[in-house]
């Protein structure tokens, strides 16, 4: 009976199977409402609003502060935010940063703290030893003095590096010239954080770190009780002003499209931003539509119709992606990539056709199905996460959502269609209305002058500034070279300077070198000899880590990864440009396989430069920037290309010092890529015992 009733069943799922179109794609179950396990909210006396989640699987509890103060301007003092962030884990009234790094340790725990938040994730063995020390750092925090330089000192050598990241430059202009006189568009520069003093960042905390309007985000193994009881204890007594919140207008783009450019000398490639500011904060109704439109366009996967278009179909780039970002004080989508320089015009095109198509062709089904499912799954995953929990209870509380927006996440995504997705196109993308920013070489410009809607291309900083045009110079070349050798030699004319440059028979300089990506310290030494050898060295601990040597016949590079490896041509013709001990007296004489270009004076940091462009070839070009005022050399820029990759490597000059009778550099700063390296000369010794064997 047994074995016949399976054989019925069998036939009778084969014949309901049979009768199957599979042509006919089965129609989707309705949305289930999601079943979202429920958090505890309470708001304390002092006005912090706790939220918890419990989560018993692990042994561990994670805090999370967020503060009520929201962003506002900070004008001459730009940077102040982020200035004053990097410096709460420096310290408290009761402990030293060395002492809280101990203790956090100690613990296993991680303990961290920004202009705008606090975050402690701790095992629930040691609740009160890490709660104690994170209500430390929110109410107590000293900001130590050296704390302070040090970290100003690490922003200023952040700012150094950014001429050599693309990415970075294209970043600053964009939020520059989407928001102006705007919280998001405000950006650090040399001078603001110059302006911003110890007792501003002090007034910040203050004024800022305050239990009114915070929240404090609790998840993971703790109850209600205990979780009350843990804030009173190390919250209760916190008090503070009332939060500072400050209103800012969207902001309204209706002058067409605007192209800027940020020079990269030697970049082989154009880093390319089109964005465009649009009136959407965190709650808006549309911002799920929106989400959608932009997963469709370009926000992930290869998919995509940016990745289909500009890769897979043109080949142009590795990536070209979009984003759509509302945050509390306004909203902005972007669209960027990296293209090559020969398709860097025809890339932007592409682009704008894509954002055209948005406005004029329906979403086709497939791609709405698909990116559906995609958002479909993430969400579902993201429900394993008790975080996630917490986080949707936050935003129903801090942006007013609907109390059952999250439980009806899938019913409402499963409601947008291809109408209400070309509603919202129409609604926030304005045709031929953007920002074009392009971060590359110089030789793009002429190309990319046609998508401005007034066919002219705004130059912009490394900051997102507007930089001011370079000058045509008073002096020639040979002029400027001159007044700098004769700063340096302290001599009254060129007779005088080679007479007295002619005494020196060697210069050994020794100097200690330092990077904050480097934990040990460096000993660098650059030897010069009269008869053509420049070398140099750089030891830790006693040993070579790496040396290079040349001698006007031949040079090599020695590390301790590869060993040695001979100068090919472009090094060799690199290191005749240098050889001398003021190369500039060699590049005042003629000579067929150099040239010396004046290329104007330029400002920078509020001070003018004479430009001189110096090389054999594209290969080994250097820019070299000497004072208007007193002709001594501030920087050199090299451009180093690799492969399809280029950056610059940066050294700036200061603290000159006299060792008989000629100017010396005692500080530069070395910028290349992203390791910034700062040498301080220990010592120069001239016409010295010197021992050419060691660089050897």
């Amino acid at each position: 009976m047994k074995f016949l009733l399976s054989f019925v069943l069998l036939c009778a799922v084969s014949l309901v199977y049979g009768q199957l179109d599979r042509s006919i794609m089965p129609k989707p179950a309705p949305a289930p409402e999601i079943q979202i396990k429920p958090t505890e909210t309470w708001t304390t006396a002092n006005g912090i609003t706790v939220i918890l989640s419990e989560n018993h699987k692990l042994p561990k509890v994670t805090f999370d502060l967020t503060l009520g103060s929201g962003a506002s301007l900070e004008g001459e003092k730009a940077g102040l935010s982020e200035l004053a962030g990097s410096l709460v884990m420096s310290g408290t009234s009761s402990r030293s940063k060395d002492q809280l790094d101990k203790e956090i340790d100690f613990l296993g725990a991680s303990l961290s703290a920004s202009a705008s938040n606090v975050y402690l994730s701790v095992l629930t063995k040691h609740l009160d030893q890490g709660l104690s020390l994170m209500a430390d750092v929110t109410k107590n925090a000293s900001f130590p003095e050296d704390e302070f330089n040090r970290i100003s000192d690490q922003l200023r050598s952040g700012m150094v590096s950014l001429k050599s990241e693309a990415a970075g430059m294209a970043g600053n202009a964009t939020v520059k010239v989407n928001f102006p006189k705007h919280p998001y568009g405000e950006v650090m520069t040399f001078t603001t954080l110059s302006a911003i003093s110890l007792s501003d960042v002090k007034e910040f905390y203050r004024s800022r770190y305050t239990p009114q309007g915070a929240y404090l985000v609790i998840v993971g193994d703790i109850n209600r009780s205990q979780a009350e009881k843990m804030v009173n204890t190390y919250f209760g007594n916190w008090q503070g002003p009332q939060p500072i919140i400050s209103e800012y207008k969207d902001p309204v783009k209706s002058n067409g499209n605007q192209v800027y450019f940020v020079n990269k000398p030697g970049a082989v490639q154009s880093v390319i931003q089109v964005s465009f500011p649009i009136p959407m904060r965190m709650g808006n109704q549309d911002q799920l539509a929106m989400s959608v439109l932009n997963d469709v366009f370009g926000g992930s996967g290869f998919g995509t119709r940016l990745m289909q278009n500009l890769r897979e179909d043109k080949a142009f780039t590795y990536g070209c992606y979009s984003s759509l970002n509302n945050q509390d004080l306004g909203g902005w989508i972007s669209i960027s990539g990296n293209f090559r320089n020969a398709v860097t015009d025809s890339a932007i095109q592409e682009i704008l056709n894509e954002l055209n198509r948005l406005l004029n062709e329906t979403i086709t089904t497939p791609e709405l199905e698909l990116t559906k499912a995609v958002k479909n799954g993430s969400f579902a995953r993201s429900l394993e996460r008790p975080q996630t929990i917490a986080r949707f209870a936050y935003n129903i509380s801090k942006y007013k959502f609907p109390e059952d927006y999250y439980r009806n996440y899938l019913q409402r995504l499963e409601n947008i269609d291809a109408a209400e997705l070309s509603r919202v196109a129409k609604t926030y993308i304005k045709p031929n209305n953007y920002n074009i920013v392009v971060v590359g070489n110089e030789s793009v410009l002429d190309k990319i002058k046609a998508f401005d809607s007034d066919g002219k291309v705004t130059m912009l900083d490394e900051f997102g500034d507007v930089k001011i045009d370079r000058i045509p110079s008073d002096m020639s070349a040979n002029e400027i070279l001159e007044k700098y050798v004769l700063a340096v030699t302290q001599t009254g004319s060129m007779a005088q300077a080679q007479k007295k440059v002619k005494k020196v028979k060697n210069v050994l300089q020794k100097a200690a070198l330092t990077s904050d990506k480097i934990p040990f310290p460096l000993q660098s030494f650059d030897l010069y000899t009269k008869d053509g050898v420049r070398a140099e060295k750089i030891e830790f601990n006693g040993n070579v880590a790496q040396s290079k040597y040349y001698d006007g016949i031949s040079g090599f590079e020695k590390n301790m990864q590869t060993g040695k490896t001979p100068f090919d041509d472009n090094k060799m013709k690199t290191a005749a440009l240098e050889k001398a001990l003021i190369p500039e007296m060699d590049w005042m004489l003629s000579a067929n396989a150099r040239y010396v270009n004046l290329v104007g004076i330029e400002q920078e940091n509020n001070q003018q430069y004479y430009v001189i462009r110096v090389g054999m070839g594209p290969q080994n070009e250097s820019l070299h920037y000497y004072d208007k005022s007193t002709f001594m050399k501030w920087k050199t820029v090299k451009t180093v290309v690799n492969k399809d990759e280029s950056f610059n490597a940066i050294t700036e000059y200061s603290d000159y010092r006299a060792v008989k009778g000629i100017l010396f550099p005692y500080q530069s700063v070395l910028n290349a890529g992203s390791m910034t390296f700062t040498q301080k000369v220990e010592e120069i010794i001239v016409n010295g015992k010197v021992n050419v064997a060691e660089f050897q």
